[in-house]
């Protein structure tokens, strides 16, 4: 090799060599980042006011259930704030609130050429100590609004916080199938197609509507809402806690108690089962009309591990497929069936059935 071609040599290997860097010295294009989540669900200020219930789900009328002055409401802790969880794997998602001490309800309207004039009011569970308004309350309001059904999410005062269940929790289901009544007209409902159906231990305020209405309108004490009544048209018990059946007790059935949806696993989920039983068993024995039961085969409480390590879920969820997942489904059945799904105004199936039950026997005529 000649000196030149040496040269020729050496110097494409000096080019190549510069022309190569080591990954860790190439500058990087800088990566734009993730934006952070929008409009997340925060609690409202505290102040001297009693404290102002926000939204869970976007476009919600919030009410409290009870006036400022109310002698329904703790004084001494009605202005604390509410406590919203969120999901620690979806952004902006209210799993389940605690710290309730100012009661409300969430109205979510519907499209006027949908509107059937139906209201729900969904009571979520939670053992009462919280309140699983994510699952049993929020996620239906999509739901609903597909069949023309207005969805109300109660907010109800919970036991880990101090309150009674029958003296308060109970009293605030009551009190916000009332007020969803007083302004039925303001939200294009019908005051005769107003329900609540309930999970679990919302569930137990749902059966206890049912049963104790009377005795609420009674009481009077709902302010300047008194003169409207608290009976709730429909009732859907979902896995639900103790009824007012529970344990033996036989207190008073309304003559004209209103129709009840039941839906539960069955031996996956004996307790609550057996408490579902027990409130059928009542009202099929006074006869009551449009009494049905869904008890599934297959599916467990919601929450419970399953053998593959992972949770039973709750409300609307698939459930892996299992007939217990679509509960929904038959539900829609039922509330079609019992007339609550026809054009709004026109008396339901339902109603009239429970109107004949609460008449009066028709005395012989005389000799």
């Amino acid at each position: 090799m000649t000196c030149s071609s040496f040269l020729r040599n050496l110097s494409g290997i000096l080019i190549t060599f510069s022309l190569w860097t080591p990954p860790s010295l190439v500058a990087q294009t800088p990566r734009p980042e993730v934006p952070a989540p929008l409009s997340v669900p925060r609690p409202g200020p505290t102040n001297e006011a009693p404290y102002a219930p926000q939204p869970i789900v976007q476009g919600g009328i919030v009410i409290p259930l009870y006036p400022p002055d109310s002698p329904q409401l703790d004084a001494r802790r009605v202005r604390e704030a509410e406590h919203y969880n969120l999901s620690k794997s979806v952004a902006g998602r209210i799993s389940w609130i605690t710290n309730i001490h100012n009661p409300s309800i969430e109205v979510h309207t519907v499209e006027g050429g949908l509107n059937t004039g139906a209201a729900v009011i969904l009571a979520a569970g939670g053992g009462h100590r919280t309140l699983n308004v994510g699952s049993e309350s929020a996620d239906f309001v999509p739901f609903f609004h597909q069949y023309g059904v207005s969805t109300v999410i109660l907010r109800n005062r919970l036991r880990a916080d101090g309150y009674d269940v029958r003296t308060n929790a109970v009293n605030d289901a009551l009190q916000a199938i009332r007020l969803v009544r007083a302004h039925a007209q303001r939200w294009n409902i019908d005051p005769k197609r107003i329900g609540i159906m309930g999970f679990s231990a919302g569930a137990e305020l749902s059966a206890a509507a049912a049963v104790f209405y009377p005795e609420f309108d009674r009481a009077r004490t709902g302010g300047p809402w008194n003169d409207i009544s608290s009976r709730p048209d429909f009732t859907v018990l979902v896995y639900p806690g103790p009824s007012p059946f529970a344990r033996g007790a036989r207190p008073e059935i309304p003559k004209d108690v209103p129709p009840a949806f039941i839906v539960c696993p069955g031996s996956g989920d004996r307790g609550h089962a057996i408490w579902a039983l027990e409130y059928y068993d009542a009202m099929l024995r006074a006869g009551v009309p449009n009494i049905e039961m869904h008890l599934y085969g297959h599916g467990r409480h919601p929450g419970e591990v399953l053998p593959d390590g992972s949770r039973m879920a709750a409300g609307l969820a698939d459930r892996n497929g299992i007939p217990f997942g679509q509960w929904q489904a038959r539900f829609i059945d039922w509330f079609r069936d019992c007339g609550f799904l026809q054009k709004p105004g026109l008396e339901t199936r339902a109603a009239r059935e429970s109107a004949a039950l609460a008449a009066p026997a028709a005395k012989p005529p005389a000799k």
